[in-house]
């Protein structure tokens, strides 16, 4: 049955029908499914029976894992240390550590079970007293313990530990003392942890020839790295059987395991064995989006605990392998030792960390110390730095590193130990929490949550820190010293001369000017050489014009309504079959306009040496450049300065479709053959002075590129040689990115540079500046800004996926393709997914000759082909949001037309082949039934939702009609991040009978009993007019990880759309543009998105919490992540949606099609046995009610409608929604076009009338009375007889056809109506709200104090009091009624401290918190002192963890102490006073005062459009090096208001937290004043605070009256 069955919707909407047979509705048995509920057993693909259908659309052409599989899993975490400086073992230490990691249970999670961890273990040292009946003494010097995993399987387990024997007995090394079996309890695992546990022994080895120390440890080193191959060589694999070595050293050992962390140390039973004595014990407790139970991927490792992700995994792991197979590893062993057979390095079967600490051990083991090793692999954002520059030899070291090793790049929070030091770093974001303190008693502890660590007297506390960007600690166990950061940085870097080596070897290649010179003399050789390498006009008109004139990329709207490139009828480039991939959840993406100072585009070229070597000369011979993008002069520099070869991609065009990989396999062998000669840089190029001809064809560049990448890997030649691309087919930022993600070190577009020249040329162009229509430019400077607008897309594109440097997103790989075959992955892009297959070597070959023929026409050539890929142009690309389809719908909706929607139908059904879906056809295994027999209209459109799009970005007509429509039919629209009018809250009553309210009199066709407040509040950016009330008026609270037009990018509403309404709603004022920078919230790791998740079911714990993500590869472990931090909701958009907007390179190459997002979410939940913890919804690009069908069989549970919503209100497709000049009044402010709205509710609601009904027809034919009954069916899924894609035969559906049968299991089908809300359990508000006393200063608007005690797992604390407050008074009435609540804490408070706090509302913390205090704080105040026992000096100690005062929309905070990184972030209104801040302060600021009474971090006041802020200099330039100035400016506090703002809010902050540093400074005022910066955006430059000259005008308007 396909879109044929569309069309009987016309007697559905008269009468109801019985349905004959319909041809296409086959009979079949699915394969019988498992029965049962979801818990007791986890469901596996070798356990789940798939329905798979066989037919051409199943070719096995598809790659749809990548050989890292097992890589898509993403940890976060909670992990720290303690340790003792007495250089003695303690019991008390590891029963702390114990205590700590049981405070870290919130960080981690559990698999379906709900009991079984994933992952927590313990780092020690060897704890020698428990190995007495096999070593004592002196000879434990000389000994070893292994902890090792073992089969359970006695015969694999005997034979397992043979291997291992005959390892470490090898040429009489180590003589086995014995075995000890490992006490342990299974009964406290659950079920998944307990059916995958390991036997577990420890194997006990003694020298044989006395070795201790350091080679000891290479000795025992090389044991462990061979068990992998000697167990193989035994008939077992180490993974598969479960060999695995935690630890096998002379110093640590590691007890890990499936657990929660406070099940631990009862199941080993060792930990609580007062015999248990070390110095130290790191712990960690793992939360991991995958499920599966993998016991050795739990942590610590070997040498690390990693909170974290590592986003160039893929690229880190080849360039590993490249280096494991020249360098010399011998120097991580003891002289003279046999490596001939090692373990590899790194394997496909680890986890990010996992690999990681290989090559952190690699090394260590090499004579490295911990901090060295990742000083080198995860170096800090040296550049711009002003802390390092007064060392600058900690900069040449990074510089010297840069060059021989890429960083293993992505949010990091790293704990280490090589028994003889202990310490712990940050990426070079900071994007962990990581606290530490000291004692005067000897005790040093780190954490990620402070307050975890039980039994510590306050008044021996001398000193509490944070950890932040890059910034590192450590610990020397054998001496007791604590040093810090730049203190252990400067000494390692001064071990080696490496300034004086880059000065002398080292090659700069610097930006050259660019040349106005043109490189073919007739424009016709230009336009044949565009046509044939892939150039339409578009390109020209759109992208080459905007990125020539601006230096900014082509922004458009309205999504990506095109074909994919696989199904167009129109000939693509190759890389429009490449998706890029972006971060959501488990990492942020990084904003690169904002935070710029930790990106580089720096490259390095030619050999590349030994990073574990030890340092010398040659390794700083290379070439460095300032970005890829290179011109003419610089690639002859390039050439001029190492041993080069250029190796032509252009081959005769009569070799015909086999000739393309023919000639792909030559260049590699000429590749190889010219680096084994000694070719540092190879040029790949398809350049020749006249162009191409019409005998020659190419390579494409990617290709190529890839091709020669991979080979040279596989021939272990890879360091030896650079790749430099010259060529015609690299324009847009995409390309580039393609191209240096597959491998390529630097890229000469000569076609984008000539296509510029021409463009400048041009009479339109020349009219234009001359006409003052865009700037007057040079040539020259045309150029500058082309490359500068592809730069500054190559910062997005790596950004988007949270990497911060080029050289680490080179060759890592970070993309999907859609659309090409297995043989063309292998040929080229090894190690790329490709799920649905498609195009093979050949069809690419023709697709080329497509362009081609194009190119030589038989008529002479004179302009570039417009093939329509961006806008509709009638014959052109197809479109189905085209202007003709939109009016069909418009016709049909107005006068509900059954006629019309047959029409409108029709043109879909004659459609040209676009989505995947269109592929697919429904096959039935019922017959068909009446359609009476069918749920009714109103029970399907219950489950239809709108996008989240804000009212800001929609106008006020557009966005209400759209809520009031929905709420009619019993759906969902949603608010976007715009906020809400308090009046949208209750029903409309005052509606006469023309349909108009005086309240609402912009809207038309109302009735009384509408309502037209938004079921979905969205909290896209925190503090967009996310306020208690708002909130609590929600049903469902939806947060926005990232959107389909763009995601991994933020945006912005700039400050012209932003009129004293839209200011109201958002918390803001009038003409602030509002920027939604790319990490949508205070989310950084998939801990953060549980917290934020927590934080909104306590305060509304009757709303469903749902996180909208965007599909792309692996966002099935992304959504099992998200389903085990607790949220109700998962909504899964496709990657063709998006109504504002954006980067036309992010509209047309992010994200995949919902149709693979949604089967992989469904799929993996189900296998985890996860899918009965979430309602699944889908959106992006749906319109039918065929598309919702297939959506269920998928496995969504509701749907979701953007665009088409739009059309249904009167949107024309005019695309011009990113100039705020819809012609129709949908996507504009301005008032005269917002009165030619023509929307009404009832037009909205035929249109979902219309699509019910299709589904009641599609489902009576298949013989379903419900909806329900058809989720996750995919087994009825089967090809489109009819559909035949142009381009090849070769397309794989097997993906989408392959879900788990779950016909016979439906117990995890959602009902919405029926489905509880998840919540947050037994918790501290709760208690809080059973007082009595409480309940009625609440209810009564009066005043009281208490006190109560409170810990870390405290979290959230205030906010569900606030909530309920919020729904008895509303934001402001408890103040205004005479309420005043002052709740005062004594302890370490848990995150999110005080969120959505109230005027009347007093929140104080004796003690410290941790991150996210004040997150969404609305009115009231919060206090964070220390007790008075404390002995540090406030001033110079933590207090307040990070991102605080996140989306504050009011109130106060003084905190008498620093805070950690991003402090008042997002801030609307709060006044803050604080004493000191990490890197990012003031970010995004939109109003409020802050005042920091000490020094900041870097990067203050980015993207700070609003609020003022006062900083205290005490160092002279301090603050000017640490400014961002690119919106604020500083300037002394001048004015009296300004004064008087200051000091009163330092009087408060004194008043509150008795301020030692405040009260010095009020004594001292008239010098302290002077040392104050005030930071003004413009939006506050005419405000009496910050400008005499407002009170100036005041007084001389009032002398004129």
């Amino acid at each position: 049955m396909r879109r044929s069955v569309l069309l009987l919707v016309l007697p559905a909407l008269c009468s109801a029908f019985t349905p004959a047979f319909h041809p296409k509705l086959t009979s079949s048995r699915a394969a019988k499914g498992r029965v049962g509920s979801l818990a007791p057993k986890l469901r596996s693909p070798q356990t789940v029976n798939r329905h798979i259908t066989s037919n051409i659309f199943c070719s096995g052409n598809s790659v749809q894992y990548a050989p890292f599989q097992y890589l898509e899993e993403r940890d976060a975490c909670g992990v720290g240390f303690v340790a003792t400086r007495k250089n003695e073992p303690s019991h008390d230490v590891v029963r702390k550590a114990s205590v700590a990691l049981g405070c870290m249970e919130h960080r981690g999670a559990c698999g379906a079970d709900y009991d079984s961890g994933d992952g927590a273990g313990m780092m020690t040292a060897i704890p020698w007293e428990l190995f007495e009946d096999w070593v004592k003494g002196d000879d434990t010097k000389k000994s070893g313990v292994g902890m090792m995993f073992l089969p359970q399987d006695p015969s694999k387990r005997e034979t397992a530990k043979k291997a291992v024997e005959a390892v470490a007995t090898k040429n009489g090394k180590f003589q086995v003392l014995g075995w000890r079996t490992v006490p342990v309890k299974p009964e406290v695992l659950g079920s998944q942890a307990s059916a995958n546990r390991p036997h577990i022994e420890q194997i006990i080895l003694k020298s044989s020839e006395g070795l201790t120390g350091d080679v000891l440890e290479q000795a025992l080193y090389l044991v462990m790295r061979s068990i992998q191959t000697a167990v193989k060589e035994k008939g077992l694999d180490w993974f598969d059987d479960m060999i695995y070595a935690c630890s096998f050293s002379s110093r640590t050992i590691v007890y890990k395991g499936m657990v929660r962390s406070v099940v631990l140390d009862q199941f080993y039973s060792d930990l609580t064995d007062p015999r248990y004595k070390s110095q130290f014990a790191i712990y960690h407790r793992r939360f991991s989006t995958n499920t599966m139970p993998r016991w050795p991927l739990a942590q610590p490792f070997r040498s690390l605990g990693h909170n974290g992700e590592i986003n160039t995994l893929l690229g880190n792991i080849n360039w590993m392998r490249a280096r494991e197979a020249v360098m010399d590893q011998g120097v991580a062993f003891e002289k003279g030792s046999d490596i001939s057979k090692l373990d590899p390095l790194s394997t496909a079967k680890n986890s990010d960390s996992a690999n990681l600490d290989e090559a952190v051990t690699l090394a260590i083991r090499a004579g490295k110390t911990p901090m060295e090793a990742l000083m080198i692999m995860v170096p800090e954002a040296y550049k711009n730095q002003p802390a390092l520059d007064k060392m600058p030899e900690i900069t040449d070291f990074y510089d010297y590193y840069s060059g021989l090793q890429e960083a293993w790049d992505g949010p990091a929070l790293l704990v280490f130990s090589d028994g003889k030091k202990l310490g712990a770093c940050l990426d070079r974001n900071g994007l962990r929490p990581a606290r530490f303190l000291t004692t005067t008693d000897g005790l040093v502890c780190m954490m990620s949550e402070t307050g975890v660590v039980p039994g510590i007297d306050e008044s021996k506390i001398d000193k509490k820190g944070r950890l932040g960007p890059g910034q590192m600690i450590a610990f020397d166990l054998e001496s007791g010293e604590f040093f810090e950061n730049y203190e252990i940085k400067s000494k390692i870097a001064k071990q080696a001369p490496y300034g004086k080596w880059l000065k002398e070897k080292q090659t700069k290649v610097e930006k050259q000017p660019m040349k106005a010179d043109r490189l073919f003399k007739n424009e016709i050789d230009l336009i044949r050489q565009q046509v044939v390498f892939g150039w339409a006009s578009e390109d020209m008109e759109m992208q080459i014009a905007d990125m020539a004139s601006t230096g900014k990329e082509t922004t458009f709207c309205m999504g990506d309504d095109a074909p994919l490139a696989v199904l167009s009828e129109k000939p693509h480039t190759l890389y429009n079959y490449f998706k890029q991939r972006f971060a959501q959840v488990t990492n942020p993406p990084i904003d690169p306009l904002r935070e710029n100072l930790v990106m580089s585009l720096d490259m390095y070229l030619g050999r590349k040496g030994n990073c574990i070597e030890p340092a010398s000369d040659h390794n700083a011979e290379q070439i460095k450049i300032e970005s890829p993008v290179i011109n003419e002069k610089e690639l002859d520099m390039i050439k001029g300065a190492k041993k080069s070869v250029t190796l032509s991609t252009l081959y005769d065009i009569s070799k015909g479709p086999q000739g393309l990989e023919e000639q792909v396999n030559a260049l590699k062998k000429q590749a190889e053959e010219a680096v084994k000669s000694g070719a540092e840089i190879l040029v790949l190029s398809d350049y020749t002075p006249a162009g191409i001809s019409a005998e020659q064809t190419y390579i494409p560049p990617l290709m190529a590129v890839g091709a020669v990448h991979h080979h040279l890997l596989s021939q272990k030649l890879r360091l030896q040689a650079s790749i430099v691309v010259e060529t015609a087919q690299a324009w847009s930022t995409h390309h580039f990115a393609c191209l240096v993600g597959y491998g390529a070190s630097a890229v000469l577009p000569y076609a984008a540079y000539e296509g510029v020249r021409s463009w400048h040329a041009s009479t339109k162009t020349q009219s234009l500046m001359e006409t003052g229509r865009i700037p007057k430019i040079s040539v020259e400077d045309a150029l500058v800004n082309y490359r500068e607008s592809v730069d500054a897309g190559l910062y997005k594109i790596m950004s988007k996926i949270g990497i911060s440097l080029l050289s680490s997103y080179n060759a890592a790989q970070i993309f999907e393709a859609i659309g090409l075959g297995k043989d063309v992955i292998d040929l080229a892009f090894k190690g790329s997914v490709s799920r649905v297959g498609g195009m093979s070597v050949g069809d690419v070959a023709n697709e080329i000759a497509s362009l081609h023929a194009t190119g030589f026409p038989e008529t002479p050539l004179k302009q570039l082909e417009n093939y329509g890929f961006v806008k509709y142009y009638t014959g052109r690309e197809y479109h189905h949001n085209a202007p003709p389809l939109t009016k069909l719908l418009h016709k049909a909706i107005r006068e509900k037309s059954v006629a019309d929607y047959e029409l409108f139908q029709q043109s879909l059904k004659n459609a040209p082949l676009a989505v995947l879906r269109d592929l697919l056809d429904i096959k039935s295994d019922r017959k068909p039934i009446a359609l009476d027999e069918v749920e009714p209209v109103e029970e399907i459109m219950r489950k239809f939702n709108t996008g989240g799009m804000s009212l800001g970005a929609l106008s006020r007509e557009a966005h209400e009609t759209l809520s009031v429509a929905m709420n009619r039919i019993g759906g969902k629209s949603n608010s976007g991040e715009g906020g809400e009018d308090e009046l949208r809250f209750k029903p409309i009553a005052d509606v006469d009978e023309s349909g108009h309210s005086p309240s609402f009199p912009h809207l038309r066709g109302l009735k009384n009993g509408d309502e037209i407040t938004s079921k979905i509040k969205q909290v896209a950016s925190g503090r967009f007019g996310v306020t208690p009330e708002y909130l609590m008026t929600a049903s469902q609270i939806e947060i926005k990880i990232a959107q389909g037009a763009k995601p991994g990018e933020g945006g912005q509403l700039p400050g012209n759309k932003i009129d004293k309404y839209i200011a109201t709603l958002r918390l803001s004022k009038p003409g602030v543009t509002l920027i939604s920078p790319p990490p949508h919230h205070d989310i950084y790791s998939i801990e953060d998105l549980a917290q934020l998740i927590y934080d909104l079911h306590m305060i509304n714990p009757k709303a469903k919490v749902s996180v909208k993500l965007v599909a792309c590869s692996g966002i099935g472990t992304v959504a099992s992540g998200v389903a085990k931090a607790n949220a109700d909701v998962i909504h899964i958009s496709g990657h063709d949606g998006g109504t504002g907007a954006s980067p036309l390179s992010s509209i047309k190459h992010a994200g995949l099609p919902w149709e693979l997002g949604l089967t992989e979410v469904h799929k993996t939940l189900y296998e985890n046995g996860l899918r009965d913890r979430v309602l699944l919804r889908v959106d992006g690009g749906m319109k039918t009610g065929w598309d919702v069908v297939l959506g269920a069989l998928m496995g969504a549970e509701e749907y979701g409608f953007g665009t088409i919503a739009m059309i249904a209100e009167g949107c024309i497709m005019a695309r011009i929604c990113h100039t705020n000049n819809c012609p129709v009044g949908v996507t504009t402010q301005k008032e005269a076009l917002r009165k030619k709205f023509p929307g009404t509710p009832e037009a909205v609601v035929n249109y979902f009338e219309f699509v019910a009904q299709e589904v009641r027809q599609v489902m009576a034919h298949l013989g379903y009375k419900s909806l329900a009954d058809l989720v996750g069916r995919a087994d009825l899924l089967t090809k489109r007889e009819e559909a035949a894609p142009t381009k090849t035969k070769n397309l794989d559906l097997s993906f989408l056809l392959s879900s788990p049968n779950t016909k016979d299991d439906r117990t995890w089908v959602h009902d919405e109506r029926t489905q509880g809300v998840n919540d947050n359990g037994p918790v501290l508000d709760d208690e809080i709200l059973a007082d009595k006393e409480v309940m009625a200063a609440i209810d009564g608007a009066k005043e009281l104090k208490k006190e109560l005690k409170i810990v870390n797992t405290d979290r959230s604390t205030g906010a569900r009091v606030a909530g309920q407050i919020a729904k008895r008074w509303g934001n402001l009435g408890y103040e205004r009624e005479g309420g005043n609540l002052h709740l005062v804490f004594k302890g370490s408070a848990g995150q999110s401290f005080g969120a959505f706090t109230l005027p009347g509302m007093t929140m104080e913390v004796v003690g410290e918190v941790n991150d996210y205090v004040g997150k969404g704080i609305h009115g009231g105040d919060i206090v964070v002192r220390p007790p008075a026992e404390a002995q540090f000096l406030a001033e110079e100690n933590v207090i307040v963890g990070n991102t605080a005062l996140y989306g504050a929309t009011g109130g106060r905070l003084f905190a008498n102490g620093k805070a950690g990184e991003r402090f008042a972030v997002r801030n609307s209104r709060c006044h803050a006073v604080c004493e000191g801040t990490g890197d990012h302060a003031l970010e995004y600021m939109t109003g409020g005062v802050v005042v920091v009474l000490g020094e900041t971090g870097r990067n203050v006041a980015a993207g700070m459009t609003g609020g003022l802020a006062y900083l205290l200099e005490e160092e002279d330039g301090s603050v000017e090096k640490r400014l961002n100035a690119e919106i604020v400016k500083k300037q002394r506090v001048h004015t009296k208001a300004g004064e008087e703002q200051l000091k009163g809010l330092i009087e408060a902050h004194v008043r509150a937290t008795g301020s030692v540093k405040g009260k010095r400074i009020l004594d001292n005022w008239s010098s302290f004043l002077p040392k104050f910066w005030q930071l003004v955006p413009p939006s506050e430059a005419k405000t009496p605070e910050a400008s005499d000259q407002v009170l100036e005008d005041v007084a001389k308007e009032a002398a004129k009256v």
